[in-house]
């Protein structure tokens, strides 16, 4: 009895791990708040300004409403400022495979993307992101995405 009880765990034993050797790999790490880094300026409204301003969000998300609302302010005859709400827009979330939010990016006329950030942003900082895209020489001690200081890289 006690050597048939030992063949049946030493048996399952050899199961457990012929199994757990023949387990497939973890997936590789998946690259999370990864921003465009470029926009076709034709999925977005005023098309023919020199700049886009788009902010992806969602309405269950309070830091977006406050992106929103600091980037609405933006909006002039050379910008564009678009609010892409996950639920209406879904499509352009997945089309550009936005999987945080808010995600805020400025394009320029091509649909380059010139700043991305994901997550909340001061209203001196935003302000000061558009001025920078706009015109590079300006403001040389705000970091841009072409910088090592800044978070997210985009060109």
């Amino acid at each position: 009895m006690k050597s048939t009880f030992a063949a049946i765990v030493l048996l399952l034993a050899a199961g457990l791990g012929y199994s757990l050797r023949k387990r497939k790999p973890d997936a590789p790490a998946q690259i999370r708040d990864a921003v465009p880094h470029q926009l076709s300026r034709g999925d977005f409204d005023d098309s023919q300004k020199n700049w886009l301003v788009a902010v992806f969000t969602s309405s269950t998300c309070d830091a977006c409403r406050d992106v929103a609302t600091k980037a609405s302010v933006l909006e002039s005859k050379e910008v564009s400022v678009q609010i892409i709400d996950f639920t209406e827009m879904r499509d352009l979330h997945k089309r550009y495979q936005i999987d945080s939010v808010p995600t805020l990016v400025i394009a320029d006329k091509n649909g380059v993307v010139r700043f991305a950030t994901v997550g909340p942003i001061t209203a001196t900082d935003l302000w000061a992101a558009l001025a920078k895209c706009r015109d590079p020489q300006i403001l040389s001690d705000v970091p841009s995405c072409g910088d090592a200081k800044h978070d997210h890289r985009t060109n």
